[in-house]
């Protein structure tokens, strides 16, 4: 089986080891695994903002960077529900809505990927520690993906994970949203942390680095002793570690 990484603008720039650990679980479970090197961002900022144009032009290079791929996976749920809206941004029935809506059909999130397609939930990890997980809305909402996650969390040996309160609630991103709605942001991101803080978790978990990029920073000017992990380095653990 032949997958192509979609590491997303922040993973490439900021969070490169956990696409290593996307493609070393990838390539243990027997995926041929490759990365495009004319791809982009998916165009999700612009879009998100109401700049459809430029949101356009994105999408058509990440079209012709991926659509000769056999499966599109990323460690990003709000990056796969983008590709998933490649279709709406051209007309129904021109060739870029069918070149679109061919990209879309074989674009999974991470997790997603590894239970719904490869079949597998248990990958033989090993994490003690105690951890809550963030459920991001994007992956959740517009994807619809609310349960993989967790079935891969709950086969790590070692790992007692505490649900999250009131863990529908936005941590505050929302791409350009934390920018232009600073206060806001702010408040919802402090809101988020206040759960975190009731689980009594070591290490919150999630399936979305920009979610986690936010967290982490507030996490940090607060001064707050709480790891932030992506899902991937969690699954990708295999020996028993202090944490």
């Amino acid at each position: 089986m032949r997958v192509s990484l979609f590491i997303t603008c922040l993973g490439d720039i900021f969070y490169p080891n956990v696409g290593k650990d996307v493609v070393e679980i990838l390539e243990r479970l027997g995926c041929e695994v490759d990365f495009p090197e004319n791809q982009t961002c998916c165009g999700q900022p612009a879009f998100n903002s109401g700049y459809r144009a430029e949101a356009t032009k994105a999408a058509k290079q990440m079209i012709k960077a991926f659509e000769n791929a056999e499966y599109i996976v990323t460690p990003s749920g709000s990056c796969a529900a983008m590709f998933r809206e490649y279709p709406e941004l051209f007309e129904d029935g021109s060739e870029w809505h069918e070149r679109a809506k061919a990209v879309a059909e074989k674009t999974y999130e991470f997790t997603q990927f590894i239970v719904n397609v490869l079949g597998v939930e248990d990958l033989g990890a090993v994490y003690p520690a105690k951890a809550t997980y963030h459920t991001s809305c994007h992956m959740t909402r517009l994807l619809g993906e609310k349960e993989a996650p967790f079935k891969l969390l709950k086969h790590v040996k070692g790992l007692e994970l505490v649900p999250l309160p009131n863990n529908y609630d936005c941590c505050g991103f929302g791409g350009t949203f934390a920018v232009k709605m600073v206060p806001i942001s702010e408040q919802m991101v402090d809101e988020k942390i206040q759960h975190i803080e009731e689980t009594d978790a070591d290490i919150l978990i999630g399936a979305d680095n920009a979610c986690l990029m936010n967290i982490k920073g507030r996490i940090d000017r607060r001064g707050k002793p709480i790891e932030v992990k992506h899902i991937a380095q969690i699954l990708n653990t295999r020996v028993e570690q202090e944490v």
